[in-house]
């Protein structure tokens, strides 16, 4: 996103937005610290687009209106983009107002060259102890690169772990990272294995799980993919790329791990789930059918639906 979105600059007063440091650019003569999936473009210029400062004051609206009593905005309404794919940074922002920053503990795993991720955002503006995990060795050497030289995190870096996360070994690497008991968020982007690997989890107990869901399902099919532990997703293979798991699949799984669906990104693929004992006022519950809105989901359905027979789709079974 280039601007706040109006009801933003509507609660703060401001008629266009602060650009960070980092959404300005390099200094004269100063290289740019690493060039990521986007040719470099997310490192300087088409993110940071919501400083710290605005940050700061935002969460102070959003505790303002929760205090209050008034209605609280939708996810829609609080969507931005500094270093997340879309408008994940302004999600958890508001998210995290409301429930409070508590352990600054946050971990994503399948976090691409670190860079363009659900934690970049929370680790530079707001301090937090990460862990960045990829199977990529050259994403993690752009994500050491990149926090080596960036001002706010030059002194202690995230930790950006090459690993091929499998569920049998998944709460061994959380406990070996610091990453046991409770933490603040959980990101889970593998386009394959998602479902298996939160399902896998027991010694950490996230306030906040991001989870990337397969918006060609519907609300009533709650399906996954068979667990494939060499699994990775191609969009090279004929017809659509169907991976990782449907959200009628996830709500069910969290609600068996003690977590509740509150919402989606408006591109409806990228579901937020809260864990029961936290925010039940104001975060209530959503639908499935909720975060299933957008024409992307539509049209994927769609394609999925006039091609039954394709082979990508005998991979999920029913969960």
């Amino acid at each position: 996103m280039s601007r706040l979105s109006a009801y933003m600059r509507s609660q703060l007063g401001v008629r266009h937005h602060p650009l960070g440091d980092w959404g300005r650019g390099p200094a004269a003569g100063q290289r740019p610290p690493a060039v990521g999936m986007h040719g470099g473009k997310h490192a300087y210029g088409t993110l940071g687009q919501v400083c710290k400062g605005t940050q700061i004051l935002l969460m102070q609206r959003y505790r303002e209106l929760l205090r209050g009593g008034g209605p609280l905005p939708a996810f829609a309404d609080v969507e931005f983009r500094n270093y997340s794919q879309n408008g994940e940074d302004g999600i958890l922002l508001y998210i995290l107002a409301l429930i409070g920053m508590k352990t600054r503990k946050c971990v994503e795993i399948c976090a691409g060259d670190g860079v363009e991720c659900n934690a970049a955002n929370l680790i530079l503006n707001h301090g937090y102890d990460a862990v960045l995990v990829d199977g990529d060795e050259g994403n993690i050497a752009i994500a050491d690169e990149f926090y080596a030289r960036h001002r706010e995190t030059h002194g202690f870096p995230p930790r950006a772990v090459k690993h091929w996360i499998e569920r049998e070994t998944i709460d061994r690497f959380l406990r070996d990272h610091g990453m046991a008991g409770e933490i603040d968020v959980l990101t889970i982007d593998i386009d394959g294995n998602d479902y298996w690997i939160w399902n896998a989890i027991e010694c950490s107990a996230p306030r906040v799980v991001v989870v990337e869901y397969d918006n060609s399902w519907g609300p009533d099919d709650s399906v996954t993919m068979r667990y494939e532990a060499d699994f990775v997703c191609r969009t090279t293979e004929p017809g659509m790329p169907h991976c990782g798991a449907s959200l009628a699949a996830f709500v069910g799984l969290g609600r068996r791990k003690g977590y509740r669906l509150v919402g989606s990104q408006m591109r409806c693929f990228n579901a937020f789930f809260v864990r029961d004992d936290i925010g039940r006022a104001c975060l209530p519950e959503a639908s499935v059918e909720s975060c299933l809105t957008h024409g992307m989901a539509a049209w994927r359905r769609a394609v999925r639906l006039a091609s039954p027979d394709s082979p990508l789709l005998a991979r999920f079974v029913e969960v």
